[in-house]
């Protein structure tokens, strides 16, 4: 990498005058993308520049033509992939020199994160650092010579502006191509070296305490988080340290729930969180709203209100989803109901609603946050006689409340938070009143709805509506695990249409997977986090209805994981399918980021299904799969917490149960209701009733001389591999299930 490294900096450095940069014209455009379906692509369909989407046109055009590639990467509720967009894909003069000196490609990251991975480990490898926007240069072949994120229009503060950067490029290309092409080979060379993983040993349970240690190392006591600005959620590693049952993680836990939803992160008038807070406190957030948050926000907050009973956490949780439901969920237009999950024929697509949106944005009026702050003046304007009242509770103050991130200077707007003491006015959590007293929590019920009503009346930032497999399948499980422990068939259901979605409108007649649907039109064949994650949603979604076709169906993606993205050799699987685009490398991501990666989750589903099914087989997949985690999460466990969450689940006492009766009965229910409110995360429950009895027998083999006593439903528990004798009464599985 040195080699490159004093090629890039030859390149870098040579000196050009800078001139005066015209201002942008208002000339109309309209480039390829005008034919996608990508919000983000469709974003830049009037630049100047001549964009390619990603595809074989791109690069016989750089091949022919002799020029290399321009790879821009972001997404659509991307505040500085906006910033990048306004000025230089939409200047002129800027886009003509891109035009001249390259072939320029768009790519949307979240409709394929496989590229995105590749060339943002490309950019970490020779930046150390990445984000969005991404910027690649590389040969026509897809073989990387130049790494950036985001990159003004002009030279400034020692950061090269496009203006200089283009020309000093394109001379090397044309001046210096054996350099540059060796330069790229060595990169590719290395690319390939560093995605080889697996050391071939199985995961050690000592990385449950060392990953314990370390997240509490990096813990902060005074408004909760891991480690310094900026503070993203990372609800995975708020899981692991609830299930790892120690007093002083769990206190790490809930302070730092409370602090994220009392702070600007947690969108205070309409609900949901936003991406991340660029401080310490949780008040300046990006404003961006994205629906994986969302749900693993949910199932953090859900496990909380499991272990605690606290109704801070189920007040949250319900926050969260009613912001989904409204905003981010696709209108529904069939009639009718059909089963949780449907296996036996794909239906025809076009008339199914229930899936949910990607994201919004953090800008309108091209201003971010803007549709989220307000000035003093408006609120009292709005809120009358209860202005006091709110301006106390959510820190409303004249001169604005918060600093811009930019400048340092104080914005003369406010961002609504919860401040102490007036915690409880905010929702009550059901602790002792503080040393000023509690307000009532209702009270702030009307005020904020007429807050949110003026609100819905500004412009509104972008939606991007597109529905990713993926990210529905996270959502899914969501609805469906807060369902459950609530006891809430609205979330059930929620949790049913989202799958119905998937069913007809994303699965295909082989029963394979498109990742990406929007507006009617499919695209990108399934990765692996679309199956892992619609595997993960399927299996709460069963837990919540008992119904065996999810756990069949299930099953069903399993068995394509593993015939086309095993890793036979690493252990683990691909981001892709074996017969998908040949890209430079095959991807394969073990690090749990802001989303936890597929093999983590993967890991953790076949652990499950193993278990549901009583096949060895799944187990032995597992534990191959966590080797290819390698010496990676010996260094830094705290980066895998989904990883740690399912070896916690291998390590854990394994408690199988069968209820078997009728799904409708009254003891059926009860039983079940209380075995679904004992906080075991390590327990697996299955329905056998004579409707499904044979079918279940298939997949679970292990069911199939269990049943009823005395014509009463009947459980059967079995702990670490032991099977203790069958009951029939409530009174008794109170009394050995606790």
């Amino acid at each position: 990498m040195k080699f490159f490294v004093c090629i890039l900096t030859l390149i870098l450095t040579s000196q050009l005058d800078a001139k005066p940069m015209p201002e942008k014209t208002n000339h109309s455009f309209t480039n390829r993308l005008i034919n996608e379906k990508s919000p983000y692509l469709l974003q830049h369909a009037h630049n100047p520049v001549d964009w390619y989407a990603w595809g074989e046109e791109a690069f016989k055009a750089a091949k022919t033509e002799d020029k290399p590639v321009f790879l821009s990467i972001g997404y659509a509720t991307c505040h500085w992939c906006h910033v990048m967009e306004h000025e230089s894909f939409e200047h002129e003069e800027i886009a003509a020199l891109m035009n001249e000196a390259f072939i320029c490609i768009k790519v949307d990251r979240e409709e394929r994160p496989d590229i995105d991975n590749i060339y943002m480990t490309v950019a970490q490898m020779m930046t150390g650092q990445g984000g969005w926007p991404l910027t690649i240069i590389m040969t026509p072949d897809k073989k990387p010579f130049h790494a950036a994120t985001y990159i003004p229009p002009e030279q400034r503060y020692g950061r090269i502006g496009m203006r200089q950067l283009i020309p000093r490029l394109s001379h090397a290309w044309k001046n210096q191509r054996k350099k540059v092409m060796e330069s790229s080979d060595q990169i590719t060379h290395v690319l390939a070296e560093q995605n080889a993983t697996g050391s071939g040993a199985e995961l050690s349970p000592n990385l449950l305490k060392d990953g314990y240690k370390e997240l509490l190392n990096q813990y902060d006591p005074r408004k909760g988080g891991f480690g310094l600005q900026p503070k993203f959620p990372t609800p995975h590693r708020l899981v692991f340290l609830l299930r790892h049952g120690e007093a002083e993680g769990i206190k790490a836990v809930e302070h730092t729930l409370k602090e994220m939803r009392m702070g600007g992160i947690f969108d205070q008038v309409g609900f949901g969180f936003h991406r991340y807070s660029t401080d310490n406190d949780w008040l300046l957030p990006h404003f961006e709203k994205m629906l994986y948050d969302q749900a693993l926000m949910a199932m953090a907050y859900t496990e909380a209100y499991e272990l605690t009973g606290s109704p801070l956490h189920k007040k949250v949780t319900e926050e969260i989803l009613e912001y989904v439901m409204r905003d981010m969920t696709v209108p529904d237009s069939s009639e009718g109901r059909r089963d949780a999950c449907n296996t036996e024929e794909v239906p025809q697509p076009g008339h199914s609603g229930g899936g949910f949106y990607s994201a919004e944005d953090a800008d309108s009026e091209g201003e971010e946050g803007l549709f989220y702050i307000w000035s003093a003046e408006e609120m009292k304007e709005i809120l009358g006689d209860d202005y006091d009242y709110i301006a106390r509770i959510w820190n409303i103050q004249e001169e604005g409340n918060f600093r811009d991130e930019s400048t340092g200077l104080m914005n003369p707007n406010n961002i609504p938070h919860l401040v102490e003491p007036a915690l409880c006015a905010g929702f009550s959590d059901g602790e002792p009143p503080h040393s000023g007293g509690c307000t009532d929590a209702d009270r702030i019920s009307e005020p904020r709805q007429k807050l949110f009503e003026v609100r819905e009346m500004r412009i509104h930032p972008l939606k991007d509506t597109k529905v990713l497999a993926d990210w529905n399948g996270l959502m899914m499980a969501a609805f469906a695990k807060a369902g459950r422990a609530f006891g809430e068939q609205r979330y059930v259901d929620a949790a049913i249409q989202a799958n119905r979605f998937v069913e007809s409108e994303m699965r295909q007649a082989d029963g394979t997977l498109w990742h990406r649907w929007r507006e009617d039109h499919t695209a990108v064949p399934g990765q692996l986090e679309d199956y892992a994650f619609m595997i993960y949603g399927l299996l709460e979604l069963y837990e919540a209805t008992q119904e065996f076709q999810c756990l069949e169906m299930a099953l069903k993606y399993n068995e394509i994981l593993t015939a086309s993205f095993r890793d036979e050799n690493k252990g683990g699987y691909f981001m892709t399918a074996d017969d998908a685009e040949e890209l430079i490398v095959r991807p394969k991501e073990l690090y749990d980021g802001a989303i936890p990666s597929g093999n983590s989750v993967q890991m953790y589903n076949l652990l499950r299904l193993a278990r549901l099914t009583g096949r060895p087989e799944l187990e032995s997949l597992a534990a191959e799969t966590g080797k290819a985690f390698g010496g990676m999460i010996e260094r830094s466990p705290s980066n895998f917490a989904q990883a740690l969450i399912a070896l916690q689940f291998a390590e854990s006492e394994t408690v199988e149960i069968v209820v078997v009766g009728e799904k409708d009965a009254p003891e059926t229910e009860a039983m079940l209701e209380y075995i679904h409110s004992v906080y075991k995360p390590g327990k697996v429950v299955l329905l056998k009733e004579p409707a499904n009895a044979d079918q279940l027998a298939e997949l679970a083999p292990f069911t199939k001389d269990q049943h009823q006593l005395d014509g009463k439903t009947t459980v059967y528990i079995c702990r670490n591999f032991a099977c203790e004798r069958p009951l029939n009464s409530l009174k008794e599985l109170k009394s050995r299930f606790n």
